[in-house]
């Protein structure tokens, strides 16, 4: 399994060398956020598209 600080360092070698610290921590937020999710599919913790229709469909007031 690779570690929080190797994907990172595999992250900077990825992205250009005029890359603002903005630029990186944008980089860094993303990354974590797709990963995140992907754990939730893999743990079962999402909504089939009937649901969400039901959920957004209170909010959109149909």
């Amino acid at each position: 399994m690779i570690t929080a600080k190797e994907d990172v360092r595999k992250m900077l070698h990825q992205i250009p060398d005029d890359a603002s610290y903005e630029d990186i921590q944008y980089h860094i937020y993303v990354q974590e956020k797709i990963r995140h999710g992907l754990k939730d599919i893999e743990e079962g913790h999402v909504l089939d598209q009937e649901e969400v229709e039901r959920r957004m469909s209170k909010w959109l007031g149909k």
